[in-house]
């Protein structure tokens, strides 16, 4: 079976296994917007504008980048540290975490989270979330976040990945009194309808035991050139960017950001039409999700959602694969979660109307065998049947 792996989007190594092209793959596995990036971006990539950035060394210091997103969040610079995806920036939080005591991770959760504090040996203790099934509380509708147990340092997302529930910003500021340091990764919030009523950004200058971790690459659909920021208070920002590589953020993710953040109401109205896109798109397929058979999608306020089974879904994602050349996101390598489980992306109506014909085409066949088939290997076209077990 190999290595579970930590992240979706995998789509070099599913396609060299199956033995097609990466193009051929419909990705629900990473969640990322479908419709990134913007036109002028699109253009400055084709060489019309960014081949600077290709000769110089990045500017160490990122001065235009931080005073975008310094602009943006009504910060000072010195207030924002741009990094090479949340993914480097999690690894210096943990740095900190782990030299001030016990870290509280929420399980299900986040590989990513322990994984960087096993960098410093830093010791963790679950936090159990319930997951709520029935959807009392609304798809979209913002929670308390449930009381942690003990603990020195506390990590949050919000909306939560993997169940894409959204806690109250009330509900988190009354946990930056218990806590030596609170590290919130909120790299879907702005891509939540609603979602920025309820960051913790606006803490900051309040609390500088608090870390807010984001991500332009989610919200843009770039993960390929990895772009992500941290807020904090100015010394504790200062030390991490001691630490790490003297060039973390290349100079062409760098000057796309630049381009990005150049106009704010440009920003607003972008969050406005993907924040559009996740309500709708969101409603719409747990919907039709809750009418297949043998799966319960769970309520989600971000721009994937869970779906469960009584039984393992290894299979179904197989066979999703391999006869329809759809990725979804293997849940295993989430603390709490099994076999039982499986995440999707949201992508265009299109890309969803084509995951559900698939799913119904594999759940109706799983449930007409006694047992499920193993599933050969091959990549056969998504209509085709020359692959289906006998």
């Amino acid at each position: 079976m190999g290595l579970l792996q930590r992240h979706g989007g995998n789509q070099a190594a599913t396609a060299a296994r199956l033995g097609c092209r990466p193009s051929q793959l419909l990705d629900a596995s990473a969640s990322l917007v479908p419709f990134g990036p913007p036109w002028f971006v699109r253009r400055s990539l084709m060489w019309a504008g960014l081949t600077a950035p290709l000769r110089a060394y990045p500017d160490r210091s990122y001065a235009g980048l931080r005073s975008g997103l310094a602009r943006l969040h009504g910060l000072e610079p010195d207030w924002l540290l741009p990094g090479n995806g949340a993914a480097e920036l999690f690894t210096w939080a943990a740095r900190d975490a782990a030299a001030a005591g016990l870290s509280v991770l929420a399980q299900p959760g986040f590989a990513d989270y322990p994984r960087a504090l096993a960098c410093w040996d830093g010791a963790w203790r679950p936090q159990p979330l319930p997951m709520q099934v029935d959807g009392s509380a609304g798809a979209g509708a913002a929670q308390a976040y449930p009381a942690p147990p003990a603990g020195e340092v506390l990590w949050l997302t919000n909306p939560h990945n993997p169940t894409g529930a959204l806690w109250t910003c009330a509900s988190l500021e009354l946990l930056l009194q218990r806590f030596a340091l609170v590290i919130a990764d909120e790299a879907f919030l702005s891509l939540v309808p609603g979602g920025e009523a309820q960051s913790l950004i606006p803490l900051l200058p309040m609390h500088p035991n608090l870390v807010v971790i984001r991500s332009l690459t989610k919200l843009y659909g770039i993960a390929g050139l990895r772009l992500g920021y941290a807020l904090g208070h100015p010394e504790r920002l200062a030390q991490w960017a001691s630490w790490r590589d003297p060039w973390p953020v290349n100079g062409l993710a760098a000057a796309v950001g630049e381009r990005l953040l150049a106009d704010p109401a440009a920003y607003r109205r972008w969050c406005g039409r993907v924040q559009r896109w996740t309500g709708r798109e969101g409603a719409w397929l747990q919907r039709r999700l809750a009418q297949l058979p043998g799966i319960t999608p769970l309520p989600s306020a971000a721009n994937f959602l869970l779906i469960r089974a009584e039984h393992s879904l290894v299979p179904l994602r197989q066979a999703l694969e391999r006869r329809h050349h759809i990725l979804l996101r293997d849940c295993r390598s989430f603390e709490g979660l099994g076999e039982n489980w499986l995440r999707i992306g949201y992508q265009s109506h299109r890309n969803n109307r084509r995951i559900l014909r698939a799913l119904r085409q594999e759940l109706g066949r799983f449930s007409s065998d006694s047992a499920l088939a193993e599933i050969r290997p091959g990549c056969s076209g998504p209509n085709t049947r020359s692959d289906v077990p006998g």
